[in-house]
């Protein structure tokens, strides 16, 4: 923590490389005055407080009514450019975050045209865009959609008509969505982490005495059972499942900032 006889540049390299993996030029000479409790000290922290408070009130809402507010959405927005003040941002790498969350808005609103999201989720991911770095961006949107894809396959088991006399396809139905949900937090977990759930040696060994013809018919009959559950899920919807992917995005914004903040040298430090 910076206090006022200290220089900003250290400070500000430590913030700037916490969410955008370098320290800035702006910041290569020393600053005083107030701009030191802007750069280090308690005001970039509860920047990224605030943010990551925001994010759990965005997916309360979500869950408890479908909506995000539009003045949460926009507070995430105006508070993006304190932390480019903080971080050190010069104007390229502002430009380039601009254009990262304009992009990122175009695409959302097309898949709000095929009712694939929500407006709050649009505007949400919009303004989180502008805190992000494409790489950390693009860690953000696989963990969001492989949360929103097992939330909806899971909560489409619960959408289900039951039909008499499908007793072994009901159950083929909660076999596969098991499947997909396991299967959706084992790359979760390898998305978030960067290490696999299972070494590549350990499976390598569980698989060496098995003939590859067995393993071959196995995996097709399993291919098979899992196609059939999930085509059966979706044949016996009720009707349209509202999914609240504005938990799926604020679950993996805290995985990533927090995952930040985890690894940033004022922590490793400690």
């Amino acid at each position: 923590m910076l206090t006022a006889r200290q220089p900003v540049a250290k400070g500000a390299s430590e913030m700037a490389w916490l969410l955008f993996g370098k320290s800035c030029s702006l910041m290569r000479c020393p600053v005083t005055g107030t701009f030191i409790d802007m750069a280090g000290g308690p005001i970039s922290y509860a920047l990224l407080a605030a943010l990551a408070t925001a994010l759990l009130v965005a997916a309360a809402t979500d869950l408890r009514r479908r909506e995000i507010d539009n003045w949460l959405n926009l507070a995430i927005a105006l508070a993006a450019p304190l932390y480019w003040l903080a971080a050190g941002l010069d104007w390229a790498a502002i430009a380039f975050q601009l254009v990262l969350a304009l992009f990122t808005f175009v695409a959302a609103c097309a898949l709000y045209a095929m009712r694939q999201m929500g407006g709050g989720d649009v505007k949400l991911l919009s303004a989180l865009a502008l805190w992000f770095v494409p790489g950390s961006f693009v860690q953000l949107i696989v963990i969001m959609g492989l949360i929103g894809g097992a939330a909806s396959v899971a909560m489409a088991v619960g959408n289900m008509t039951c039909a008499p006399r499908e007793t072994v396809r009901n159950a083929l139905a909660t076999l596969a969505a098991s499947a997909w949900v396991l299967g959706a937090c084992a790359v979760t977990f390898t998305a978030a982490t960067g290490q696999p759930l299972v070494a590549l040696d350990t499976l390598g060994k569980v698989t060496a005495p098995l003939p590859g013809v067995l393993l071959a018919i196995v995996g097709l009959l399993a291919l098979a059972l899992f196609a059939t559950g999930l085509s059966h899920i979706f044949r016996r919807q009720r009707g349209a499942i509202p999914i609240p992917y504005g938990v799926a995005i604020s679950a993996a914004g805290l995985w990533v900032l927090f995952q930040g903040m985890i690894s940033s040298p004022i922590v490793t430090a400690l």
